[in-house]
Formats: structure tokens, C-alpha cells, sequence
């Protein structure tokens, strides 16, 4: 029983079904739901902070749950993408040309794994599905905000 509803929060909602790429489609609906949500100017409000913090700490439930021995991080599985994207645009403006860029650095950072980030993901169940992918976010927001208060 416990199945179902980790499925459903592995996938996003659903959003890692997606038959091409589900990570990037995780993604870009991590990043549709935070733009609707009211979270005015940046992403530094504290509710979005305990946001990110829920939405991990059931996602380590749920990817653990999900997650095999032969596959512990199958491709479905989309729900370390929600906290990673999220991670890349805190303190950003929510307009859309902040949101791309977090959704486009987040994903290059995602797959290219610098940094050690790919050391993370060889962490044994869902902490390691859940670590790279926040880290990944955290060098994201570094490298975003540092753009933003130099440049803007």
C-alpha cells in the first residue's frame, strides 16, 4: 500500500512519466509549481526554505521506497529534480528570464555532476538520490545569485 503513494511523489506527481526526458520534464514542473505558488519578489521566503525541506525529506521516503537494488535511481523518479531546481533559483527574482536560467544551469549541473556532485549520487539509497541533486542546486543558486550581484 505504501507503494502507491511513493510512486506518486517519486514521479513528481507524474511529471516524471514523461516518455523523453522525464528529469528535464520534472523540472520544468518543479518550476511551473513554484512560479504559481504566492512567493513574492524572490525565493527566500521561509515557507519556500520548508518547502524545499519537506518536499526532501519525502523524497528520500519515496525514492528509497521506489528505488531497487538493480535500479535504486530509476529514470521515473523525478522528485530530486523538484529540490534541486527549487534550490537553484532561491534568492532570484521569480520573473521568467531568472526562472530559465535556474531551470537551464540546473539541468547542465544535474547532468554534468562537477564539483564531487557525482561522488553524491554513490550514496547508498535515496540519500544519494536526493544529496546529488540538492547539491547540484546549491552550486546553481551560487553561481546565479553571484551573476545577479555583480551584473544586475
Amino acid at each position: 500500500m505504501k507503494r502507491i503513494p511513493a510512486e506518486i511523489i517519486a514521479t513528481g506527481f507524474g511529471s516524471g512519466l514523461w516518455p523523453i526526458a522525464p528529469a528535464t520534464a520534472g523540472s520544468a514542473a518543479a518550476l511551473l509549481l513554484y512560479w504559481a505558488l504566492p512567493i513574492n519578489g524572490t525565493g527566500n521566503s521561509v515557507g519556500f526554505f520548508v518547502m524545499i525541506a519537506a518536499v526532501f525529506v519525502i523524497g528520500l521516503w519515496s525514492a528509497e521506497r521506489v528505488g531497487t537494488p538493480a535500479d535504486p535511481d530509476p529514470k521515473r523518479v523525478v522528485i530530486d529534480e523538484w529540490v534541486g531546481v527549487w534550490a537553484t533559483v532561491a534568492f532570484l527574482p521569480t520573473t521568467w528570464a531568472w526562472l530559465l536560467a535556474g531551470f537551464l544551469l540546473f539541468r547542465v549541473l544535474d547532468i554534468a555532476k562537477p564539483f564531487g556532485i557525482r561522488q553524491l549520487e554513490k550514496i547508498h539509497g535515496g540519500f544519494g538520490v536526493m544529496l546529488d541533486d540538492l547539491a547540484a542546486g546549491i552550486v546553481g543558486a551560487i553561481i546565479l545569485n553571484a551573476i545577479r550581484l555583480i551584473f544586475f
